[in-house]
C-alpha cells in the first residue's frame, strides 16, 4: 500500500513540477514582464521574469532584492496610496499607470495589474504584478490631448460635420461663441443651416466634392449665422475629409476650419470709410486749386447772356422793334447759355459731393472726355490740348465713377503742370483708351521735362510732392482708389521727353454685382 500511495505522491509530483516548468516558461517568454514583491512599502522585487530587460534594460539578477519604490517618478510614487484617477480597482485586482525609471536613465509608461497573496489569517504574503509598456499608447493619447486642447483653444472656428447626414458632431469654443451657442449643449446644427440655399447647392458642396476626392480643400465661403449670432460675420476657409480605415475608404467625417471675420470686416469698413473722407478731401482740394479756371469758365456763359440782354434791350432802346423770330432766337442763345453754366456747375457740386461707394457701369470713354472738359479752361490757359485714342468698343466698366474720375482728374492735372517750367513745341495731353486681356487700360501721357528715377520711385508716396503748394496726396490716393478696384496704376518715363501714367482696371463682368443710387439730398440734385 504505502509504495503505491509513494506512487501517486511522486507522480502528483510530477505533474506539479509539470505544471510549475509550464508556467515558468510561460512566463519567461511572455512579452509582459511578471514580478513579486515584498508586501512592505518599499515593493522589494523578489522574483521577476526576464521580459524586466527589454522593458527597464535591468537583468533578471540586477532586479532581484532591489527596492521597486525608488524606480517609481517622484509624481507617480504615491498613486496606490492616494488612489488617483490612474489607479482603478475590480475583484481585487489594482491596475496602475505610472512612469518607471529606465536603466539608461529616462522613464518609460508601464501599466500594471497586481494582486497581493495572503495566507489563511490574512496577513500579506506577497504581491505579484504583470506589467506591460504602454509609452507609445500613453504618448498617443497625451499628444491627442494636446491636440484636443490646442483645437479647443483655437481662435478659428473648428467644427466636425458627419458625412453621411452632414450633421455637426463638435463645435470648439470659438465656432460655439461665434453660432451662439452653449458649447456643453448639445450640437443641433445641420451644415446646410449655416449658408444660403444658393451657396450651399454650388460652392459648399462642390467644396466637399473637392475635399473628399483630393483629402483636402482650401478657399473662401461666406457663411450664413443663425439669429443668436447676432452682427457676426464668419466664413468657410478649409474643409478635410477624413477617412475610415476599412477596405471601402469611404469618407467618415469632415473637419471644417472657419473663421470669424467680423473685426476684420469692420476694419476694413473703417478703412473704406476713411479712404472716402481722405478721397473726398483731394476733391475739395483739388477745385480748390482750379477755383480760378472754374470761375473763369463759369463767367463765359454769364457774359454771353448778358450781352444777349443787353443787345435785345439797346434795340428796344433805339425804338426799334425787332422782329419775334429775332427775339426768340436770342432767347434760345441765352437758354443754351444759362444751361452751359448749370451744367459746369452741376459738374462740379457732383464731383466735390461726399459720397458712398457706389458700383454702377458707365462708359470710361465718356468719363475721360468729361474729365477733360472740366479741365479745358486750366489747359487753354496754358495753351495745352488734349488728344483723344479711346477705345472704339467704348467698354463697358463696372466700378465708382466719381473715384475714377477723381483719378482721371489727378492725372490730367499732373499732365497740364508739366509743362509750366517747360518750353515745348508741342503741349499736348494725350488720353487714351484699350479693352485687352479682361482689363481695361488708361493712359495719361505728356510730352513735358519728365521726371529723373529718383523722383520716379516716390512719386506715389504720401506728402511727396514737387510743388511748392502741393500737398502729395493726389497721386497717392488715386493708387489706393484704383488698388481698392482690384487694379494697378504706375508711371513711366525717360527723364527727358514726357511721363506716362497708366492704369488698368478689371472690365465688367457679367457676375459684377452692382449698387442702387440712394436718394440724394436735395442741394446735391
Amino acid at each position: 500500500m504505502s509504495t503505491a500511495k509513494e506512487q501517486a505522491l511522486e507522480q502528483a509530483l510530477a505533474q506539479c513540477r509539470r505544471e510549475a516548468d509550464r508556467y515558468r516558461l510561460l512566463a519567461e517568454q511572455s512579452t509582459d514582464m511578471i514580478s513579486r514583491h515584498t508586501p512592505t512599502p518599499e515593493w522589494t522585487y523578489v522574483d521577476v521574469s526576464p521580459a524586466v530587460e527589454k522593458l527597464l534594460g535591468y537583468r533578471v539578477e540586477e532586479m532581484i532584492g532591489t527596492p521597486g519604490y525608488d524606480l517609481f517618478h517622484p509624481d507617480d510614487a504615491d498613486n496606490l496610496v492616494k488612489r488617483t484617477e490612474s489607479v482603478s480597482y475590480r475583484g481585487g485586482l489594482y491596475t496602475n499607470l505610472f512612469r518607471y525609471r529606465h536603466k539608461e536613465g529616462h522613464y518609460v509608461w508601464l501599466e500594471t495589474t497586481s494582486r497581493t497573496i495572503r495566507d489563511d489569517s490574512g496577513e500579506p504574503l506577497e504581491i505579484i504584478c504583470v506589467s506591460r509598456d504602454v509609452t507609445a499608447r500613453e504618448q498617443a493619447l497625451r499628444a491627442t490631448r494636446r491636440l484636443a486642447r490646442v483645437v479647443e483653444a483655437c481662435s478659428d472656428m473648428v467644427m466636425f460635420c458627419s458625412a453621411d447626414s452632414q450633421q455637426l458632431t463638435y463645435l470648439n469654443e470659438a465656432a460655439s461663441t461665434t453660432l451662439g451657442t452653449h458649447q456643453n449643449g448639445p450640437v443641433s446644427f445641420h451644415l446646410q443651416q449655416l449658408f444660403s440655399d444658393g451657396i450651399y447647392r454650388s460652392l459648399l458642396q462642390a467644396a466637399l466634392d473637392h475635399a473628399a476626392q483630393h483629402g483636402t480643400w482650401y478657399g473662401s465661403i461666406p457663411m450664413q449665422l443663425p439669429p443668436a449670432a447676432g452682427a457676426r460675420i464668419a466664413e468657410i476657409r478649409e474643409i478635410i475629409a477624413h477617412r475610415n480605415h476599412a477596405g471601402n475608404r469611404r469618407v467618415e467625417y469632415y473637419s471644417i476650419i472657419g473663421r470669424d471675420i467680423t473685426l476684420k470686416r469692420q476694419a476694413e469698413e473703417a478703412a473704406r470709410r476713411q479712404q472716402l473722407e481722405m478721397a473726398h478731401m483731394s476733391r475739395l482740394l483739388s477745385v480748390g486749386e482750379m477755383a480760378t479756371g472754374l470761375a473763369h469758365e463759369v463767367n463765359q456763359p454769364l457774359a454771353a447772356i448778358l450781352n444777349y440782354c443787353r443787345g435785345t434791350l439797346r434795340r428796344f432802346e433805339e425804338d426799334r422793334n425787332p422782329g419775334l423770330e429775332q427775339v426768340l432766337r436770342t432767347m434760345e442763345l441765352i437758354t443754351g447759355q444759362a444751361r452751359r453754366a448749370a451744367e459746369i456747375v452741376k459738374r462740379m457740386r457732383s464731383f466735390v459731393r461726399r459720397t458712398e461707394y457706389q458700383r454702377i457701369v458707365f462708359s470710361i470713354n465718356d468719363s475721360c472726355r468729361e474729365v477733360a472738359g472740366f479741365l479745358h479752361q486750366e489747359a487753354s490757359d496754358n495753351d495745352i490740348g488734349f488728344d483723344f485714342d479711346l477705345d472704339p468698343s467704348d467698354p463697358p466698366l463696372c466700378a465708382d465713377r466719381i473715384q475714377i474720375e477723381q483719378v482721371l482728374l489727378n492725372l490730367l492735372r499732373n499732365a497740364i503742370e508739366a509743362y509750366a517750367d517747360c518750353e515745348c513745341p508741342r503741349r499736348a495731353v494725350n488720353i487714351g483708351s484699350r479693352h485687352r486681356d479682361g482689363y481695361i487700360e488708361v493712359t495719361v501721357r505728356d510730352y513735358g521735362g519728365g521726371v529723373d528715377a529718383q523722383r520716379l520711385s516716390r512719386l506715389f508716396d504720401a506728402f511727396y510732392t514737387s510743388k511748392p503748394s502741393g500737398l502729395g496726396m493726389g497721386l497717392a490716393i488715386s493708387r489706393t482708389i484704383v488698388e481698392s478696384h482690384g487694379g494697378q496704376l504706375w508711371a513711366d518715363s525717360d527723364g527727358r521727353s514726357g511721363t506716362l501714367f497708366q492704369f488698368r482696371l478689371p472690365a465688367r463682368r457679367p457676375g459684377d454685382r452692382l449698387d442702387t443710387p440712394r436718394l440724394q439730398d436735395q442741394d446735391d440734385r
